[in-house]
């Protein structure tokens, strides 16, 4: 059997590699001859280990599309198929359409092109969601400069009027107020630091979930935290102390949720020709972390990322959104899943140029 052929520019499927879309080749008998990086990115699976293997086993068997493919090989005809259904190897099962074109090159007999069926109004829905949290965001900071200042006046008032009074009682009350001016200055200063001059310089971003994990396993000692870590992953120019905190806060979010018992996998991988903030990069670093937890309320899903919404009676609701902010400022994105019994929280930084 002819090798299969690998990813390569100078290879007869070069003009393929730039390609958003994932497209997948395959010889007479179905089996797998090519992978395209977007095909990788969509199905969450390595092309080394699908080349030279039956088309069943990147697909399974959508209902319709092995005779639909036998029938393209022996008439030569184009097929279009709508909205199967594949299962991904530790992801959600994704909806897709599904062109089929005869093909006649390098061993190759029919290019399967793959499309997911909520992209579009993924992408619609995600920037919709940034515009309403930016300016959501920009409320708060403009609300958190105007308390500011009558807080710092609060307090001193309560330090001044603490002074004049002898009774141990009345002291109480003023203790209070200081306690609570402090606190919610507290707050407002985490409301503005977002904002903070970054300082980026190259890291390695397995440094920083290390120093992740051992923070919340000091703080939650009964949880079990499991490391699944692509080692080959280049170093990225980035704000250390930044991504520190984005990620902690949502390893902290996921260990509060378990009420400190239960397990968070940190998961770092490749993305191949990503889209971030309608830029288009050939490499992105992929940042998962996933937990076992209860889920995220659905009456809150859609607003996780906003400032001052927690799904937990005294969260400060400020964790996520400072997250969300730190990773935009690097010109990413986080997004999450959530359901009864599996939470992922996906970080996407851009690695390469653009394309």
């Amino acid at each position: 059997m002819p090798t299969p052929p690998s990813h390569t520019a100078t290879g007869p499927f070069a003009g393929l590699e730039l390609l958003s879309s994932a497209v997948v080749l395959v010889d007479g008998r179905l089996v797998i001859r090519y992978i395209n990086p977007g095909a990788e990115n969509l199905f969450a699976v390595s092309q080394r280990k699908l080349l030279g293997h039956p088309l069943e086993r990147l697909l399974g068997s959508p209902p319709g599309l092995g005779a639909a493919l036998d029938n393209a090989l022996r008439t030569n005809w184009s097929y279009t198929g709508q909205d199967l259904t594949v299962t991904r190897a530790d992801a959600e099962p994704i909806r897709l359409d599904c062109t089929v074109t005869p093909v006649d090159t390098a061993g190759a007999r029919l290019l399967l092109e793959f499309r997911p069926i909520d992209a579009q109004l993924r992408v619609a829905r995600e920037e919709q969601l940034l515009h309403q949290q930016q300016a959501n965001r920009e409320l708060i900071r403009n609300l958190a400069h105007e308390i500011k200042n009558p807080l710092g006046g609060i307090r001193g008032s309560a330090q001044l009027l603490q002074h004049e009074l002898d009774d141990p009682q009345l002291r109480e009350f003023t203790d209070v107020i200081i306690a609570e001016a402090d606190r919610l200055q507290d707050l407002m200063n985490r409301l503005l630091s977002s904002h903070c001059m970054m300082r980026p310089a190259a890291l390695n971003i397995h440094d920083v979930l290390e120093r992740v994990r051992r923070l919340i396993l000091a703080e939650f000692p009964a949880l079990d935290i499991r490391r699944d870590y692509d080692l080959s992953l280049p170093e990225i120019t980035a704000d250390r102390e930044q991504l520190i905190q984005a990620v902690l806060n949502i390893v902290r979010n996921a260990a509060q949720a378990l009420d400190g018992q239960g397990e968070i996998h940190l998961r770092s991988r490749i993305a191949r020709q990503v889209t971030l903030a309608k830029r288009r990069y050939k490499l992105a670093l992929e940042l998962q972390v996933i937990d076992n937890g209860p889920g995220i309320p659905e009456e809150i899903r859609d607003r996780i990322f906003y400032p001052l919404v927690s799904g937990r009676d005294g969260g400060s609701g400020l964790g996520l959104s400072l997250a969300q902010s730190f990773i935009e400022q690097h010109q990413g994105m986080i997004e999450v899943d959530s359901r009864p019994g599996r939470t992922c929280f996906t970080i996407l930084l851009p690695i390469s140029d653009r394309v």
